[in-house]
C-alpha cells in the first residue's frame, strides 16, 4: 500500500488561482492528516472487533462440539468427555498465550509466518530444564 503523505510543497503548483497559495496548501495537508489519522483509529477499531467476534465464534464452536461428542457416548462417559473438551479448551489457550499470538500479530521475518520472539519463554523453559540447586 502507497502511503499517504501530504507535502504542501507539492500543492502549490496546483493552486494557480489562490493568492496566498501556501497557507491553502498547509490547511489542505493539515485535514489530510487528519482525516487519515481518523481512518487509522477506525481501522484499527474494526480488526479488534473482529478479532473479538472471531474468538468468540471459536469459544461457541468447543462448547456445540462438547455438546456434540457428549451426545455421541453412553451416560456413563458424558463427564469424561466434558473434561476432555474442556481440557482442550485450556490447553489450546495455553499454546495460543505462548505461540499463536507472536505468529500471528509478530512482525513479519518471511512470507509465511511472523517472527516469533520467543524470549521469555525461552528464558522460563531453560529455568524448567535446569532448576536450582540448594
Amino acid at each position: 500500500m502507497a502511503s499517504l503523505t501530504c507535502v504542501a510543497s507539492d500543492l502549490v503548483p496546483l493552486l494557480n488561482g489562490i493568492t496566498n497559495t501556501t497557507t491553502a496548501a498547509d490547511y489542505i495537508c493539515r485535514q489530510f492528516s487528519a482525516v487519515h489519522n481518523s481512518f487509522t483509529d477506525v481501522a484499527h477499531a474494526i480488526n479488534n472487533t473482529y478479532l473479538l467476534f472471531s474468538a468468540y465464534l471459536v469459544f461457541a464452536m468447543q462448547l456445540g462440539f462438547a455438546m456434540l461428542y457428549a451426545g455421541s457416548v453412553r451416560a456413563k462417559n458424558i463427564m469424561n468427555i466434558m473434561l476432555t473438551n474442556v481440557l482442550g479448551v485450556v490447553i489450546n489457550g495455553l499454546f495460543y498465550y505462548l505461540f499463536g499470538f507472536t505468529f500471528a500479530f509478530g512482525s513479519p521475518s518471511n512470507n509465511f509466518i511472523g517472527r516469533c520472539e520467543l524470549r521469555e519463554v525461552h528464558g522460563w523453559l531453560k529455568e524448567i530444564e535446569s532448576p536450582p540447586i540448594f
